[in-house]
């Protein structure tokens, strides 16, 4: 198997995301997460992931500050994951992906799960990209501007 690439000094931020968040095991942690998955045991059951994977993507999401680990609230010796507010600012992605997969993965009609708002129990919004003043933009709307090399 070819050696992991890593992004953690480019300076790209998609880049840099990507090597935090960017494999699906740790999404769909994440996802859990927002779920109210917090142990170990929970994880495994909702992804069937194999435990050595899902243990090296929960360490590696505590080392980068997505996730902690604490005692378990109700007390046992186990202990729990919950997201931290790093982890709670991926809700967007989230969202977006979930969003995305609605409109391009299902067929018209098929049944998929649906996120509601908790106070009206209503679907959320299509999320938008919007300039400064509110205005939605597109792809086309925008670009990148590279980093020059600094001169020192």
């Amino acid at each position: 198997m070819a050696a992991r690439v890593s992004h953690e000094g480019a300076e790209c931020p998609v880049a840099r995301a990507v090597d935090v968040i960017g494999d699906r095991w740790s999404l769909l942690i994440v996802r859990d997460a927002f779920d109210g998955i917090t142990r170990f045991s929970e994880f495994q059951r909702s992804l069937g992931s194999a435990r050595n994977i899902l243990a090296s993507r929960l360490r590696e999401l505590v080392a980068r500050g997505i996730l902690e680990v604490a005692p378990a609230a109700d007390g046992t010796a186990y202990h729990q994951y919950t997201l931290t507010e790093k982890g709670r600012e991926l809700f967007k992605i989230i969202v977006a992906l979930r969003q995305w997969g609605e409109d391009h993965l299902f067929d018209e009609g098929e049944p998929h799960s649906v996120l509601l708002d908790a106070e009206h129990q209503l679907p959320l919004a299509k999320l938008e990209v919007t300039d400064a003043s509110g205005s939605a933009l597109t792809s086309s709307d925008t670009f990148v501007r590279k980093v020059s090399p600094s001169s020192s």
